[in-house]
């Protein structure tokens, strides 16, 4: 059998060396537009940094060193530009060389995804970059050091902006990051993403939100940057607003396309012709979650998806089972990691859901260095599924987000959370770990142990005349900062001081994590008051307060970030 292969880095070579392994006598061509097969590219904003020095460690493998392991024809800089389903053959441009035509018996597409350009003016100057490739890392790293740029902007906050922020400060430079809507990374809900942006300012980047982009001009030696917000002056501008599918050639090729211009194929990663294979940046996949067609480009589900359709050229029986979108950055010293739908999705599926908030420490707090984390999970009001999960902290973030990732993809609702048994020891859990309160916090709503409200509800709550704020943490806490109207009795008080609360009001309770206001409200509910927990207390409050006051005046730095 021959099987061509039209596109290398994560699908494509991924499924050459799984054919190789199952089919030692197929023959295996590779044919790969740009000069590398196989390289990590979610390493090339930490070479522009300066914590990744060595150009060879973002090669995996060469052409040459993967044809000697896996005898795979790998031919870098060879375009195809057209396929003749009819005819099995594709077309191939080799760079500086005649066009020619390579049949095929199987053909496997991973061509990928593009950055997305804006309709907007300007975006041709040489000082506008996007990163996709190693070309792309080493002609940005090149222009910082030969021309003494000082100064980005980056138009974009998604994973790959937020990451370049960082790495272009360690670079020397000073970073505006514009995003053109109210929130940093996409997969986050806005009262998730209010600690990113407090911690970036707190770091020197100048966070520009609600600022779509809408033209460039380029100065000579320093661009200006038109956003809705004002003009912004930097030496270089880094454009990071998603990726497009690169589906151009299965659409020549009168292939069934999906969502967003994806190509669309089966759980075999078959295309609507069964000879053609599609996999990676570029496909179709199935939302894990909600069953819908998604366009979900990350690496993980990518080298999956080449392994898979291996798997049934070869006679398997392999199937790809959806993805749901498990992502995790880090920002300076700060974790954020993303599983699931968040409440836009939900809203998105028709789903009824509910959420909550809670605030863990990544290990037993008596052990030193503990940092706590801002978790919020999102279920199902029915049946308890779990169906996303948001992180964002310093420590341990990564393997609790992957423990939920792992919980989603298996079905499992916010009682079997409760369950788990994890691993404890003082310097790496607690007892009872955030999965697990996370899990409790979920079950108490559920069971009807205590109902949740949110903090976006505070202005109908404070309006309401029939409702009450109760501030339950210590006087020490509250003279650091307490809500105008509030009254405060501290948790240890409250039962003796039950009579001052007025019994034909709705009461609505915080403290400063939501541990204490949940104590005092099973203390309210089995004394007749009709009480709600404000869902992350105190410290969700106040972070996303500080975040709005610095969105209103478009300041550039914040104040320390409230850890």
């Amino acid at each position: 059998m021959k099987i061509v292969i039209v596109g290398g880095v994560a699908g494509g070579a991924s499924a050459a060396a799984r054919l190789r392994r199952l089919m030692e006598d197929a023959e295996i061509i590779l044919f790969e537009q740009g000069p590398y097969i196989s390289y990590a590219n979610c390493g090339l904003p930490y070479y522009i940094g300066g914590e990744i020095r060595d150009k060879s460690a973002l090669t995996l493998q060469t052409p040459e060193s993967f044809s000697t392991r896996f005898r795979v024809d790998v031919r870098v800089n060879h375009r195809v530009t057209a396929i003749d389903r009819s005819g099995k053959t594709v077309r191939v441009q080799p760079a500086g060389g005649a066009a020619f035509s390579e049949p095929y018996d199987k053909l496997i597409l991973s061509p990928g995804a593009s950055p997305l350009i804006p309709d907007a003016p300007g975006l041709d100057s040489k000082r506008v970059f996007t990163l996709r490739t190693i070309p792309d890392t080493f002609q940005i790293h090149e222009f910082i050091r030969s021309s003494g740029a000082t100064s980005a902007l980056i138009a974009g906050g998604g994973y790959i902006g937020v990451e370049m922020a960082e790495n272009l400060m360690r670079a020397g430079l000073t970073v505006t990051l514009a995003q053109r809507s109210d929130h940093l990374i996409p997969s986050l809900d806005p009262d998730m993403a209010a600690d990113l942006h407090n911690y970036l300012r707190e770091k020197g980047v100048r966070l520009l939100l609600n600022s779509p982009l809408h033209g460039v001009e380029d100065q000579g030696d320093h661009l200006t940057v038109h956003l809705k917000t004002g003009d912004v002056d930097a030496d270089l501008m880094l454009l990071s607003v998603g990726v497009t599918p690169d589906s151009e050639l299965a659409k020549d090729a009168g292939l069934s396309l999906g969502v967003r211009g994806t190509i669309a194929v089966n759980e075999h990663m078959q295309t609507s012709d069964p000879d053609l294979y599609a996999v990676g940046d570029a496909v179709e996949v199935r939302d894990r979650v909600t069953g819908a067609p998604a366009f979900i480009p990350l690496a993980g589900p990518a080298n999956k998806q080449g392994r898979i359709a291996a798997d049934h050229i070869a006679g398997r029986p392999s199937a790809y089972g959806g993805s749901q979108g498990s992502a995790i950055l880090r920002a300076f010293d700060m974790t954020v990691a993303t599983t699931g739908l968040n409440e836009k999705k939900a809203l998105a599926a028709g789903l009824d859901f509910a959420w909550v908030h809670t605030f863990s420490a990544s290990h037993a707090g008596y052990y030193p260095g503990a940092c706590n984390m801002s978790v919020k999970i999102l279920f199902e009001k029915l049946t308890g599924r779990l169906l996303g999960a948001q992180i964002v902290g310093f420590e341990g973030v990564d393997k609790r987000c992957d423990v939920l990732a792992v919980a989603i993809r298996a079905g499992m609702t916010v009682h079997d959370l409760t369950e788990l048994e994890l691993c404890y020891a003082p310097p790496f859990s607690s007892a009872k770990d955030p999965v697990n309160m996370a899990g409790f916090v979920a079950e108490n709503v559920l069971t009807g142990a205590v109902k949740v409200a949110h903090w976006r509800q505070l202005p109908a709550i404070l309006e309401g005349e029939g409702n009450l704020l109760l501030d339950v943490r210590t006087e020490g806490e509250v003279k650091k900062g307490r809500i105008e109207g509030s009254l405060s009795i501290p948790l240890d008080s409250l039962r003796d001081r039950l009579d001052e609360l007025p019994r034909d009001k709705t009461v609505y309770v915080h403290c400063h994590s939501g541990l204490r206001s949940y104590l005092a409200c099973r203390i309210l509910s089995q004394n007749g008051f009709d009480c709600y927990n404000l869902s992350g207390g105190w410290r969700l409050y106040a972070s996303m307060e500080q975040n709005n006051r610095f969105n209103e005046k478009e300041n550039c730095l914040g104040v320390p970030y409230a850890r």
